[in-house]
């Protein structure tokens, strides 16, 4: 009988050197998997942010937009700009700080195109332009400059108009569709 050339403490030594190897490669890949976490959870908050600071500012805007079209309606006086910006400035402020440049840009030509309808009416630069007709006429140019605002937000948090495909599903379990199957 032939004995080994292995010492007796070989063995043991390479078991503790692949365990150490191992534990070493689960801390790595747990970490991993914690930082993916963490930057999905960060990501989604972030989506989250934003898109809670514009839909905010887009109702503010509408707000102001139809207070506007209903004191001019019933002939009165619109509200001052010091109204208007303590109405929308604690919407703004997020934006200003959260937007990318061309949605910042965006919501404030919005804001702009309304504070000059709360402000002073004073056309009188132009001959024969009346203040009632001037006022109609900046009023009519807000949709279209929120739209633009509303592009910019969509294009940013990249919001399709088209809903997902939906998989068929089989016995209660969703099945992954193969696209050159169909």
């Amino acid at each position: 009988m032939r004995v080994s050339q292995i010492p007796w403490w070989g063995l043991p030594l390479v078991a503790v050197v692949f365990a150490l190897a191992g534990a070493g490669v689960a801390h790595l890949v747990a970490a991993r998997n914690n930082d993916l976490l963490h930057r999905s959870r960060r990501d989604r908050q972030w989506y989250e942010e934003r898109k809670e600071a514009y839909c905010r500012l887009l109702a503010a805007f509408e707000h102001a937009t139809h207070r506007l079209r209903v004191t001019f309606d019933a002939g009165e006086k619109p509200p001052t700009a010091l109204n208007y910006v303590d109405q929308i400035g604690p919407a703004l402020m997020p934006v200003r700080l959260l937007a990318s440049g061309p949605v910042r840009s965006a919501a404030l030509a919005v804001h702009l195109q309304l504070e000059r309808l709360h402000g002073e009416m004073n056309p009188a630069g132009v001959v024969g332009v009346q203040p009632q007709t001037h006022f109609r006429e900046l009023l009519a140019q807000v949709p279209l400059v929120m739209q633009q605002f509303e592009a910019a937000v969509r294009d940013e948090l990249g919001i399709v108009d088209t809903p997902p495909k939906s998989l068929p599903s089989l016995n209660g379990r969703v099945k992954a569709r193969d696209p050159e199957r169909q």
